[in-house]
Parts: C-alpha cells; structure tokens; sequence
C-alpha cells in the first residue's frame, strides 16, 4: 500500500506541474467538463502492474510530454490523456525492454511536439488533431489493408508523422505548401474552417456528442474508428454550425 501510494504520487505531481501554469484542463468528454487527473491515470496504472521501475519511468516520461504540450502548444484546449497513459503503459508491457520502450516513445511524441508547435515553422495551435485520432485515420485510409490494426499511438504511426512533419517543413521553407499558409493569428490551418479558440471547442464539442472522435482520447479503453469519413464530416458541420471560413 505504501509504495502504491509513493507511485501515485509521481503522478500527482504532474497535476501540479499543469495547476502550476493555470491551465483549464478541458476534457472532450460529453459527460465531463474536465479531464481525468493524472493521479486518477497513477491508480489505473498501479492497478494493471507493480513494476516499480516501470511505473517510476512511467510517470517521468509523461512530465517530459507535458513540459513539451506546454511549451509548444500553450493554446491547447482539450487535455485528455487517459488513452495515452493507456496505450504507453500496454505498449511497454509487452516489449522486450519496456524501459527502452517508454525511452524511445516519448523521444518520438517529443519530437512530434516541438517539430509541429508554436516555436518552429510549423505552428500549429493544436495538439487535437493527433490526439484525437484524425492524424491517424487519414493515414490508415491510405492503406487500410496494412493499417487498419495499427495502434494510433503505435511507433510506426508516429515514426509516419515525423516524416510527414519533416516534409511540411521542407514546403514552408520552399513556400510551397499552399494549403498550410499561416492564418491571421499566425498559426498553420490546413482546413477550409476556422480553428479560433471558440470555433474549435464548438465544432469538437459537437462532434464528441455525435460519437464522430476517432480516438475518444478520455477512455482509457478507447477502441479506435477509421472506418467513417471523418473528414468529410468535419468539414460538413463546420458550415452547419456557422463556424466561418479559416482568414
């Protein structure tokens, strides 16, 4: 009992690490206004392993990804990690060395996170977009006969956006990407909609009610979709909701 209370703990601190920044930890979730504490992820955690080492690198390994969710993407909505603790936890489980795992993981989402936010060419205001699911299916609709079982947080997904992301670079700095030229507020907007602050909470809020959120990032036991034209849904109820057009 005693050391399951030292590991939630690790975890309650990374709780204090977000309070600490005055961040409104908003959750997608249709029945909830907030997102799940991390000490509430701590307890899942300590329920499914009692590797001390494991949990220790655990929980160290989601304040890297935090630190870097706050320095690139301070503009971020929705704060939903129950999947992401879920998937990283079941991931390093079954490999061959869970701390070289956890290690090389949050290496890659760390890399994904400073390559695409606010500080390099990239700026996108979000981190929505791969948390979400909707990076993912519209990487497993390219090929759904190899992709269609992939985790959405698998390596080799992530591995795919670092390249994809190296290749938006690449088209920024050549002033080729046409469809990623930064808007007024001086973020990146691939969509025809806007994604202002408000745009965006109405337009994912309304979709969550709908059940149209690829990965319900709020689950811990979220089974992914990709099998529905997310993109195109998006798209049809921004106008329906009179979200106006990206300026």
């Amino acid at each position: 009992m005693k050391q399951n209370l030292t590991h939630i703990h690790s975890f309650s601190i990374l709780d204090e690490i977000i309070a600490h920044q005055s961040i409104n930890q908003l959750s997608l979730n249709p029945h909830k206004t907030f997102a799940t504490s991390f000490t509430e992820l701590g307890s899942l955690v300590t329920e499914k392993t009692n590797d001390t080492q494991l949990i220790t690198f655990l929980a160290s390994t989601l304040e890297r990804i935090i630190l870097a969710y706050l320095d690139n993407f301070p503009d971020n909505i929705f704060w939903d990690f129950d999947f992401l603790v879920s998937s990283m936890l079941n991931q390093a489980l079954v490999a061959d060395d869970p701390v070289e795992f956890l290690k090389y993981f949050g290496d890659q989402i760390i890399s994904l996170l400073e390559l695409c936010g606010v500080k390099r060419k990239i700026r996108f205001r979000y981190v929505h977009d791969f948390i979400y699911g909707f990076d993912w299916v519209r990487w497993v609709q390219k090929e759904t006969e190899t992709r269609a079982n992939e985790e959405p947080l698998s390596l080799n997904f992530l591995n795919y956006l670092l390249g994809r992301c190296e290749e938006i670079l690449q088209l920024i700095c050549l002033e080729k990407a046409s469809n990623y030229k930064l808007c007024n507020e001086g973020y990146r907007n691939p969509y025809c909609f806007s994604r202002k602050p408000e745009d965006e909470h109405r337009l994912l809020t309304y979709l969550a009610v709908n059940q149209l959120i690829p990965v319900t990032a709020w689950n811990w036991n979220a089974q992914a979709v990709w099998n529905k034209p997310f993109q195109q849904l998006r798209e049809e109820f921004s106008l329906k909701l009179n979200i106006p057009n990206k300026s």
